[in-house]
């Protein structure tokens, strides 16, 4: 999947060299992802080739287009922990300053 940024670059997933998949939890009836809070909207986080974390949020509603964000190392640091995903060494620094 490919994508255009805020900042106009153009990012192409099947190029990241980490995915991090969202955590699902039940509501009973569906699964949830855990970022979005919607059965219907999902959300990866990815580790670009240059090193940098981006999601990318993807819709399942007609009408509505993916789009990726740029991540703060404490942001993606904050993902990986609210996703149960095991933390990158480069991350584990912005991790202590985003969790307790």
């Amino acid at each position: 999947m490919q994508t255009r940024m805020e900042d106009n670059t153009v990012i192409h997933t099947e190029y990241a060299t980490a995915i991090y998949q969202p955590a699902r939890d039940s509501d009973g009836r569906n699964l949830i992802d855990r970022n979005t809070r919607s059965q219907w909207i999902d959300q990866t986080l990815y580790r670009s080739r240059k090193g940098r974390y981006y999601t990318v949020t993807v819709p399942r509603i007609q009408g509505q287009m993916p789009h990726g964000e740029w991540l703060s190392p404490e942001q993606a640091a904050a993902w990986i922990a609210l996703n149960d995903c095991e933390m990158p060494a480069e991350l584990v620094a912005a991790a202590e300053a985003c969790t307790e």
